[in-house]
């Protein structure tokens, strides 16, 4: 079964809807791409799929050991390369709402660095990641 259903509905604008849930993603191409900017880019979407899977992942590995990450957030750069045309870096810097031990670190840092999105991106994308500790 799809986990995804898109339609292009003109203006270099998609409408994504995930089938599970029924939520509804809108794509436009970007500003430096003839696009709008007005929501998301595809490529936008791919560096926030590498945050968002690194946050999901840490939490996941974390709650049986009553690590805490609500509020846990990270800002995410891309950037551009051309000819051809791609994602280059995602550069991730976390921010953490409250101090960990060396341990608590590490496993921090290992189940971000081991996300399944982290995973499937090519290796000659450079993944910059700063957990600020």
């Amino acid at each position: 079964m799809a986990t995804v259903e898109t339609v292009y509905v003109g203006g270099f604008r998609t409408e994504n809807i995930h089938l599970q849930s029924g939520t509804k993603i809108l794509t436009d191409a970007p500003t430096d791409n003839q696009g709008r900017g007005e929501a998301f880019s595809p490529t936008d979407l791919l560096a926030t799929s590498l945050g968002t899977c690194m946050l999901t992942t840490m939490a996941i590995r974390t709650a049986k050991d009553g690590i805490d990450l609500d509020g846990a957030k990270c800002s995410i750069t891309k950037i551009m390369a051309a000819n051809p045309r791609r994602v280059a870096e995602i550069a991730i810097k976390f921010e953490f709402p409250a101090v960990y031990t060396d341990e608590q670190k590490k496993l921090l840092a290992d189940a971000a660095l081991t996300c399944p999105v982290y995973y499937s991106l090519h290796t000659d994308l450079v993944k910059t990641v700063d957990f600020g500790w």
